[in-house]
Parts: structure tokens; C-alpha cells; sequence
């Protein structure tokens, strides 16, 4: 019987443990995400030195990642010592040792990683300062874990003892986190927006499949068509929903300007992407404001100029 109950008590342990040291990864992982990301919204890169760009859906995938991960490991943080308090789990216990220094040697590879790449870079001369704010964020955050770990792990009274170093360790890293998380707010990309961008992209997209046809109906005709009717009945690909607005089923506006020159209108939602955004469809013929607007293009006068294929979409 009381073996049955020493084997409960390890997995219990156990479970605690491992549940922890997996926060913990996911935790600190995302931490030195959002601060990455957002040292690329805040500092442009060098020509020639690029680090890395800023990109939304990372940021956003960080957020979500330290918002169900950090509260798990704080609270299995808070369960393990209480443990340790009461003296139900031993501080020479063989799971405690074992996990303890695993997240060390985690950390030790993190920290001799980082190093080297710094140093490397150094002597390359491609030290620039983004890349410096990403090292001291990256080796800051495993020289906190490996530090909380080693004085944990080498403390020699833990029953009844309240730590006021191991107090301190786990408050600054909850502010780190949190601070994280709120800086993070200023440069993501709320969800409403992303979803507007995500539909102007569409529209996007209607235009260009639009604008082929225009193309190949001039390439056969030698005239632009009066109306947007009439090149769908000329055009076999051109569907209905290609000519409207895909939440609102608004139809496009076309307006012909002379004999080569039209306009394609819609309501949009957002300002056009620009080049440098990976998360979201850039075509430079398609620059537009929010609102109604109506945007400019010339018909091809050779066939093998315009697009055979409509130009793929890249949606966050």
C-alpha cells in the first residue's frame, strides 16, 4: 500500500514537472518572439544586413502562445513549491533532479547558441543593432531560466523555508511577460482589421481575373467591352462572383476612360499593402485608400504582355 501511494505521488510529480518545463519552453519562446517582433516594427533594416522583417501572423501566434502558456506555468510553478513547502515532494527527490537539470542543459544551449552566433557576427561585421537587441533578448531570457533553475535546484532546505530569491525570480519574470504582452498590443494588428485586409485581398483578386479578361477581350475585339455583362457572356472563366464584392455581393463599378484606359471600382476596407508586407496580396497596380475607390489600368495592347494566370493571393 504504501508503495502504491509513492508510486502515485512520482507521477503526480511527474506530471506537474513536465507540464511546467513545457510551459516554460512555449512561454519563453513566445516572450523572445513578440520582443523580436517588435524590434523589427521599431527598427528598419540595413541594406544589406537584413535580420529579419516584421511579420503580423508571428506576432500574433506568440500572443496566443504566451496567453495560454504563461498562466500554466505560474500556476505550476506555485503547485510544485508548495509541494516542496509542505514536504510532500523531497527536495533530493529523483524527478526533481532530473527535470531540474534538463531545463539546464535546455538553457546552457540556448545561452553557448546565442554566443556564438554573436560572436560570429561580430567578426563578420554584420553586428548591427537589431540584430545586438535580439542576442541580449534571446541570451537575457535562457540566462534568467538557467539562473532561476541552479539556485532552485541548489538549495538544501526547501521544507517550510519561504525563498524570498525564488519570490523574486518568478515576480520579474511574470513582469517580463506581461510587459511583453502589452507592448504587443501597440504594434499587432487587431483581429477586425486583419479580417478587412483579408477581404481586400479578395477584392484583389476579383480585379485581376477581371483584368485578364478585359485583356483578352481587347486582344479579340480590338475595343474595350461596354460593360461588365458583356464580358462575362464573351468571357468563359469570368464567374458572378468575380464581379462582386464577396461579403457584400456589391457588383464592381467599370467605367471606360478612352479607348484603351478603364476604371475598376469598389468599396475597400483598408490601405493597400506595400511591398515590404509579406502577410497580405501586393500587386503595385492596385494601390488604393479605404472607401470607395475607383483605381486605373490600361489594356495591353499585345496578348503576350498581360497575365495568363491570375497573380496568387497571400493571405495571413
Amino acid at each position: 500500500m504504501e508503495i502504491t501511494n509513492h508510486n502515485s505521488q512520482a507521477a503526480k510529480f511527474a506530471f506537474f514537472y513536465m507540464l511546467s518545463l513545457v510551459a516554460l519552453v512555449f512561454t519563453a519562446l513566445s516572450t523572445g518572439m513578440i520582443i523580436f517582433q517588435i524590434i523589427n516594427k521599431l527598427i528598419p533594416d540595413v541594406p544589406g544586413f537584413f535580420q529579419g522583417s516584421f511579420s503580423d501572423s508571428s506576432l500574433k501566434y506568440a500572443i496566443s502562445q504566451m496567453i495560454i502558456a504563461a498562466p500554466i506555468f505560474f500556476l505550476t510553478m506555485r503547485q510544485i513549491h508548495k509541494y516542496l513547502y509542505s514536504g510532500e515532494l523531497d527536495n533530493n527527490s529523483g524527478i526533481r533532479k532530473w527535470l531540474t537539470y534538463f531545463m539546464l542543459f535546455v538553457s546552457s544551449v540556448v545561452l553557448i547558441g546565442w554566443a556564438i552566433g554573436t560572436l560570429n557576427s561580430f567578426m563578420q561585421g554584420e553586428l548591427t543593432t537589431k540584430f545586438l537587441l535580439k542576442a541580449i533578448t534571446a541570451i537575457g531570457i535562457s540566462a534568467i531560466v538557467f539562473s532561476y533553475f541552479l539556485y532552485d535546484i541548489k538549495r538544501k532546505e526547501v521544507k517550510g523555508v519561504r525563498d524570498s530569491r525564488i519570490k523574486i525570480f518568478l515576480i520579474g519574470a511574470l513582469t517580463l511577460v506581461v510587459a511583453a504582452l502589452i507592448g504587443s498590443l501597440f504594434v499587432v494588428e487587431s483581429p477586425t482589421e486583419a479580417r478587412n485586409r483579408k477581404l481586400d485581398s479578395m477584392v484583389i483578386v476579383d480585379f485581376n481575373e477581371i483584368d485578364q479578361a478585359i485583356n483578352i477581350y481587347y486582344a479579340e475585339n480590338k475595343k474595350l467591352p461596354e460593360n461588365l455583362s458583356t464580358l462575362q457572356e464573351t468571357i468563359s472563366f469570368l464567374r458572378d462572383n468575380d464581379l462582386q464584392d464577396p461579403v457584400t455581393n456589391k457588383a464592381y463599378g467599370y467605367k471606360v476612360s478612352d479607348d484603351k484606359n478603364y476604371e475598376l471600382c469598389a468599396t475597400f476596407r483598408t490601405v493597400s499593402a506595400d511591398e515590404k508586407s509579406r502577410e497580405y496580396y501586393f500587386d503595385d497596380r492596385w494601390h488604393h485608400e479605404a472607401g470607395e475607390q475607383c483605381l486605373k489600368q490600361t489594356v495591353h495592347t499585345e496578348g503576350k504582355d498581360f497575365p495568363l494566370e491570375p497573380r496568387p493571393v497571400l493571405i495571413d
